[in-house]
């Protein structure tokens, strides 16, 4: 059986390593808590505890938790890196990237009969620069447009998220390698009650919420996005996550990382689709079917004989 495999992020060394023999830490590995997992009972357990709310954490004044984000990817080994830091490996502007996107277009819309209205280049550049401390809470110019690129392949300073940890989980197990090597389910919070501190010094996070009108992919995959932005030279770049997580301020932008064996395959993805949790409720195209049916028929039923 040949499994989905896609690159979700630059090797480390760690790779190299069994998962639980790791002696010298990855930069990541420094930057959110890990825990590594035997099954995936352990997992669901875990989630209970980790997504108590402040009601049943018995605090008496319950603080504005912001709710949590998870994401799957098929290897331990991936960083959490965008599809246009693995695309252009050297750090690009916001400035530079609308620029792109903008000339980009008039082609995608020629050929897709979508339509975008969106800013020009100078206007979005008079955006810019009202903001010297952070962006716009989520609020971001061409966000539809961004997220439509990002869900069709286009290289994007998004980090794509979900509100459900089995969504995250599906595509944790059905990409995997028949390498063997582990898992990971990352599970992100924005904040822990007290708001953001945000300084003009340092990189932060922001979050795209769910309420946007875009692919119908967004909405089946229960998505959100992080952006991670520095503002350094009075221009605004996109920088990577893991400068953020784990930083100093433990109640905002708190990360954990969560890993399996790859064994634990052929017992979450077939109970993920008996709760119609599959390629084709995610992805809703005759590709995803025909991945779904060889799953069902020749994946899970062959380790049932």
């Amino acid at each position: 059986m040949t499994w989905r495999h896609s690159n979700e992020g630059r090797l480390t060394s760690a790779c190299t390593d069994s998962l639980r023999s790791r002696v010298i830490p990855s930069v990541s590995d420094l930057s959110m808590e890990l825990e590594d997992l035997s099954t995936w009972e352990d997992f669901e357990s875990r989630l209970k505890t980790l997504t108590l709310t402040p009601t049943q954490l018995g605090e008496d004044v319950p603080r504005g938790y912001s709710s949590f984000l998870f994401r799957g990817q098929a290897s331990h080994c991936w960083q959490l890196t965008t599809t246009l830091e693995r695309y252009v490996p050297k750090r690009m502007s916001m400035k530079r990237y609308y620029k792109t996107i903008h000339a980009a277009k008039p082609q995608i819309e020629t050929f897709t009969g979508a339509r975008w209205s969106i800013l020009t280049p100078p206007k979005y550049e008079k955006w810019l620069a009202k903001h010297d401390i952070f962006v716009s809470a989520g609020n971001f110019p061409g966000d539809e447009y961004m997220i439509y690129l990002r869900h069709h392949g286009f290289p994007s300073p998004l980090l794509d998220w979900t509100r459900s940890p089995y969504i995250a989980a599906y595509f944790a197990f059905s990409g995997a390698s028949e390498a063997g090597e582990p898992v990971a389910i990352f599970a992100f919070r924005e904040h822990a009650g007290k708001g953001k501190v945000l300084t003009k010094e340092k990189p932060h996070i922001e979050i795209l919420g769910s309420n946007i009108r875009s692919h119908r992919r967004h909405f089946l995959q229960q998505s959100e996005y992080s952006i991670c932005l520095v503002y350094e030279a009075d221009t605004w770049f996109f920088t990577n996550h893991e400068l953020v997580c784990g930083d100093e301020q433990s109640e905002q932008d708190i990360l954990w990382k969560f890993t399996f064996t790859i064994a634990e395959r052929f017992k979450v993805l077939p109970t993920l689709d008996c709760f119609n949790l599959n390629s084709f409720s995610l992805f809703a195209s005759e590709e995803a079917l025909m991945e779904t049916m060889a799953l069902r028929e020749l994946a899970f039923r062959g380790t049932n004989r």
